[in-house]
């Protein structure tokens, strides 16, 4: 049987032998509940939406490795995102920097085009950097913690990380998102630092800080594939 609950479409197979609910999602991204035969439909849909950020989460990673990632082509009126906002890029022939954002533009002078990307890769990072380390100095003393510091880089598929030494890891890529959603990458890496796993200790943690966490997670986990960065 097939059961809908809000825009997923799951496949639900019965097994006797099965104790326990499971979603699978398919290479195809096709998703599969699996649960034993006395679990009604009413505790197959709460357990969807239990589970449902992971669900969005897992399509997403499909979904950005089956397709061809579109590359920038750094030419005038191509948009760059910044916190959520995408500004127009303008070519120029001289300033004092390679890269500037200036007048809601971003701003490449002409011989920097070769390097383009890197020059990007740079302003986001270093705005990265100071933008993300002024978020944890917002939280840290009402999370209760006091991390080593903040260390921006490329983390792959990953948003952030909590390191060894209580560093804090973020990809380059979180000054992308808008500024509500990026914060939540912040405060869920600072729970981190008290609770090393997803437990309902974690989430706890993050709810006292962030009361709408849940708004804010749903995004990212349903449109942080579009920010493919550069």
């Amino acid at each position: 049987m097939t059961m809908v609950v809000n825009d997923l479409r799951f496949t639900v197979q019965r097994s006797a032998r099965r104790r326990t609910m499971q979603i699978t999602v398919e290479r195809g991204g096709d998703l599969v509940l699996s649960a034993p035969p006395q679990v009604d439909e009413a505790q197959l849909r709460a357990f969807v939406q239990e589970k449902r950020f992971w669900i969005y989460t897992k399509l997403a990673e499909k979904e950005r490795l089956q397709r061809r990632v579109p590359h920038k082509e750094f030419v005038g009126g191509e948009g760059f995102l910044y916190l959520g906002r995408s500004h127009r890029l303008k070519l120029v022939d001289e300033q004092d920097a390679p890269l500037k954002l200036a007048g809601g533009r971003f701003c490449l002078r002409r011989d920097a085009l070769p390097s383009a990307r890197e020059h990007f890769i740079r302003w986001y990072s270093n705005h990265a950097r100071t933008w993300l380390s002024n978020r944890v100095a917002d939280y840290q003393s009402r999370m209760e913690v006091k991390p080593a510091g903040v260390k921006v880089q490329d983390l792959g598929y990953r948003w952030g990380s909590c390191g060894k030494g209580d560093w804090l890891y973020f990809h380059w890529k979180a000054i992308l998102l808008p500024a509500r959603v990026a914060e939540y990458v912040v405060v869920h890496e600072i729970a981190h630092l008290h609770e090393p796993h997803h437990t309902p200790a974690f989430w706890l943690r993050v709810e006292r800080a962030m009361p709408d966490y849940a708004q804010r997670k749903a995004w990212l986990a349903e449109h942080g594939i579009d920010v493919e960065g550069i």
